[in-house]
């Protein structure tokens, strides 16, 4: 008889771990034989199965689980004898049994014996099957990898030693950077030489240590087709389900990690993607809907994909059920582009399923998968389209226990950022710090033609106060632009130094909740520095992205200045030659667009934009000015009203500002947007031509005021380009 409590004795140990993975495999297979009933080889693989558990449990006097198993026996036995011809009610009925055994060995983990449930009806309804006494039914499509079998040349081992062993692998690394730095100090060529060996013997353990934790994510996907296929069948759908990319392998904690996360994901696409068998006829779509599951690496993270062909995302439901339950407002939701209101389903208690049931519609669901996946440093997004289907996709770490990261400095102290939230690194020198400007209080600088919000460090992090010097401006700016869930935005810090890998230790509990920190490392010279949360900075900073375009909000961001009085953020941009201001407040987004992107409605030049139409209007023509480009033939002959259009070269992109205005919104070309200012205007002259209200000395030059109701008025004008 087994051993009573945790003191477990090997045997029992060992049955319950073989059993466990047999039972899982057992759910793969039996959901597969249900779409392959015919398959020899893999009837005898589940009787195998069943036989080696029942085995088990008679030689360690498990009575009540060798009757459960033993009817299995009898059933699977008839099967491959073609006595019984396999149907929907026969592997439903061996899953419950699965279930059933399964359940038993978490009892006899835990406590040493067998539950006491006699499991009689359970045993006399599979007798019953057996016997030919039930009628079978309708089998459900499901479809998945061969890669979900069992892995071959692997051994067991105790998951407490390998972590024992990653941690003393991790203060191995630890030794091994401190030696490093303590080389570097001296000028031994002997003591150089050692530590550059221990460190490439010390790299190639840590990788094939690392290699032990990792696990390839088919083994999580096991679980899926008997998901699936119940879920299926509760809800009178018909669900394919398919495996690519099971051999892509990521850490174990990981693994655990997103378990429950993509669980729910697949669950809901079932039950709010595809759609029953009518429906999806009528939709002129197979009865049988299709949920696929691809993993793959990619710059250093893996990628999940969750991807299903039913109804796809209703964005007019999302708003509707938004402005219901109080996340948002009519007017505000139509200024949203369709990937703004898709994301929306991941606002706590968001669920467009009025009806509570076991599946769905209490409203928590997708806004806790997010905050799984960001607590191990991932990110989650969503797209799809009305009527074709919806894709989840996750991206995760590799490894959480050793990183490459970048070590910075910040009033003395030392700070690592992981590489993966890396994007570059800017110094700027001299003149060059000028080009920090300011919009609506906030630093910014043009980056390859796009603004990019500033943040420093030492006032995130508190330790700047005024008065202080801000520590880099005076001998330069370090920036390291950095990506959080798709916001880029720049750091400032005092100093760079090095990248290295670093071993993660998990912050203190007096530390868990502060969200710019990811956790702490041991350094080289054995003082501890903090690793900087990407994500947990953007947001004390209030950072905010729209459509993948980065903004910041001014109160966290900048540390205070002094401006002058009456001081009005303004944007430069060039017509024509011409310097032109406009006033930033009244700016709704900064646009550029393909010359292909241009169509017509009537005699207006209009773009497909954010879900409506944009007109546009060349700030020249509101000038009473045309572009300097030579003519062409095709444009004389295109007519007065596409002239415009045709001077444009081909590749030529169209910079566009974008002005809302009484809700509606046009788009303003100009040629060139130069940059943004905090500028005190003093008028000099009034206006001096049609579209402009006066000028001013801008930065040393004398710049023309836009009039932007003009312009406002200029583009909402019938046949606007109509006259030479």
């Amino acid at each position: 008889m087994a051993s009573e409590g945790p003191g477990l004795d090997e045997v029992v140990r060992e049955f319950v771990i073989e059993g466990t993975e047999a039972l899982d495999q057992l759910d793969v297979d039996l959901v597969r034989l249900e779409r392959e009933p015919s398959d020899a080889a893999l009837v005898a693989s589940v009787f195998r199965h069943v036989h080696t558990i029942k085995g088990s449990c008679g030689w360690l006097k498990f009575e009540r689980l060798e009757a459960l198993t033993h009817a299995a026996e009898t059933l699977m036995s008839r099967v491959r004898a073609r006595e019984l011809a396999i149907t929907a009610p026969v592997i439903t009925a061996l899953l419950r049994l699965v279930d059933a055994v399964r359940a038993a060995l978490e009892h006899v983990a835990v406590h040493g014996t067998e539950p006491p449930e006699s499991y009689t009806e359970l045993i006399a309804h599979v007798e019953m099957l057996a016997r030919g006494e039930v009628d079978g039914g309708a089998l459900l499509a499901v479809e998945h990898d061969e890669s979900l079998g069992h892995a071959e040349g692997s051994v067991r081992v105790d998951v407490a030693l390998l972590d024992d062993l990653v941690n003393k692998v991790g203060e191995l690394v630890l030794v091994r950077n401190q030696l490093i730095q303590l080389a570097a100090l001296h000028n031994d060529s002997a003591l150089s030489a050692r530590s550059q060996k221990l460190n490439l013997v010390t790299s190639e353990l840590q990788e094939r240590i690392m290699k032990t934790r990792m696990q390839p994510i088919g083994n999580l996907w096991k679980k899926f087709p008997r998901l699936v296929r119940d879920l299926a069948t509760a809800l009178g759908k018909t669900v394919r389900v398919t495996f690519d990319g099971a051999d892509t392998e990521l850490d174990r904690t990981l693994i655990e990690a997103v378990r429950d996360p993509l669980t729910h994901v697949v669950r809901n696409a079932i039950d709010h993607g595809i759609e029953s068998p009518t429906e999806r006829r009528r939709a002129g779509k197979t009865d049988a809907g299709t949920v696929s599951l691809r993993a793959f690496h990619q710059a250093g993270q893996v990628v999940i994909e969750v991807k299903d062909d039913g109804a796809g995302i209703d964005l007019e439901r999302i708003r509707q059920r938004a402005i219901e339950i109080g996340i948002s407002s009519a007017e505000r939701l139509r200024q949203l582009g369709p990937r703004e209101v898709q994301e929306l389903i991941f606002f706590p208690g968001f669920s467009t399923t009025k009806e509570v049931t076991n599946v769905s519609g209490r409203g928590v669901g997708m806004d806790v998968v997010k905050t799984n996946i960001e607590k191990v440093g991932g990110v989650i997004d969503v797209s799809g389209e009305a009527g074709v289907g919806t894709t989840v996709r996750m991206k995760i770490p590799l490894t959480l226990a050793i990183i490459p990261a970048l070590i910075v400095t910040n009033r003395g102290q030392r700070y690592a950022i992981p590489q993966a939230s890396l994007v570059e690194l800017i110094r700027l020198e001299g003149k060059s710090v000028q080009a920090v400007e300011s919009a609506y209080g906030v630093p910014v600088y043009r980056s390859r033609g796009k603004l990019l919000p500033l943040v420093y460090l030492s006032q995130v992090l508190g330790l700047w106060s005024p008065g202080q010097s801000r520590g880099s401006d005076d001998s330069g700016l370090n920036i390291a632009v950095l990506d959080a869930e798709g916001q880029h935005f720049g750091m400032v810090v005092d100093g760079i130094q090095d990248t290295e890998e670093i071993v993660v230790k998990p912050l203190g509990k007096a530390l868990k909740n502060l969200a710019t920190y990811a956790g702490a490392t041991i350094m080289g010279d054995g003082k501890v520095a903090l690793i900087l949360d990407a994500a947990g900075i953007a947001a004390s900073a209030k950072i905010a992205a729209e459509d993948g375009v980065t903004h910041a909000t001014p109160a966290a961001q900048a540390e205070p200045a002094t401006p002058a009085q009456a001081t009005r953020p303004i944007l430069l941009v060039s017509v024509n030659e011409s310097r032109l201001a406009l006033p930033l407040d009244e700016v709704d987004r900064l646009e550029e667009f393909a010359t292909t992107d241009l169509e017509y409605v009537g005699t207006r030049k209009c773009v497909q934009y954010r879900g409506a139409i944009l007109r546009l209007v060349h700030v020249a023509e509101l000038l009473e000015e045309r572009r300097s480009l030579p003519r062409t033939p095709e444009a004389d002959s295109a007519g007065p009203e596409r002239r415009w259009a045709a001077d444009l070269h081909a590749d030529e992109r169209l910079q566009v500002v974008v002005q809302s205005n009484a809700g509606r919104r046009v788009g303003l070309i100009v040629d060139r947007i130069l940059d943004t200012v905090d500028e005190t205007l003093q008028v000099r002259d009034e206006e001096t031509r049609r579209g402009v209200t006066g000028t001013a000395v801008i930065r040393g030059r004398i710049t023309e005021l836009l009039d932007m109701n003009a312009a406002f008025a200029k583009a909402q004008e019938v046949g606007t380009d109509a006259a030479e």
